[in-house]
């Protein structure tokens, strides 16, 4: 049976990955692109020969790996050089992806991406969830969560499109800016009306 696909997207800061937990818990296999990225870009991999090549020797710690917080420096600044960076990461993220896709058993699968949409992805999905939650929430939990000063975060989530080119896209909205108590309870509420109905109907 092919699998049930969930385009889990949302800006930064907003909680995909809280909710990318809680689907996992419902039973579906998570694939994080960023995940994806981290691995394709260890050192030896054609995307870090290509990212060094790009971007040049400083964006590399001691040990040859991708220092991230550095080159983020770097793209988030210039959209030119984010553009090259996402068109060598993109291709690859893409390939690791549909080989994960195609190799997994789960009736489920979830693809958490915030670059769902730019990347195409949502026209290869079959249900497309945003999830949102406030500028302020965001900044804060960048501060909290990832160490980031007040400039680096408003940094990062200034340089993203705003969540309502998302939200064009949206099957499903959730919303993340209450307790995680409230979180899970969309989830759960989503998951018996639209993915387990989508399961019986395959069945």
């Amino acid at each position: 049976m092919k699998p049930y696909l969930i385009g889990l997207t949302g800006n930064i800061g907003c909680g995909k990955s809280a909710v990318a937990k809680m689907l996992a818990e419902l039973g579906a296999e998570v694939i994080d692109f960023d995940k994806l990225v981290h691995q394709l870009m260890e050192p030896g991999t054609d995307c870090w020969r290509a990212i060094v090549e790009q971007f040049g020797p400083t964006i590399l710690r001691p040990n040859g790996i991708v220092d991230r917080k550095r080159l983020g420096e770097v793209v988030f600044r210039d959209a030119a050089a984010l553009a090259k960076l996402e068109g060598i990461t993109h291709p690859a993220v893409r390939r690791a992806a549909e080989d994960r896709i195609a190799s997994s058993s789960k009736q489920v699968l979830v693809l958490e991406a915030i670059k769902l949409i730019e990347g195409g992805w949502h026209r290869r999905v079959d249900a497309v969830w945003v999830v949102t939650c406030d500028r302020e929430q965001q900044i804060k939990r960048l501060m909290r969560t990832r160490g980031f000063s007040l400039s680096e975060a408003e940094l990062r989530v200034d340089a993203q499109a705003p969540a309502s080119e998302k939200l064009k896209h949206a099957d499903v909205v959730i919303d993340n800016s209450g307790s995680l108590e409230d979180t899970r309870s969309q989830v759960d509420a989503v998951w018996r009306a639209r993915v387990a109905t989508a399961l019986r109907a395959e069945a």
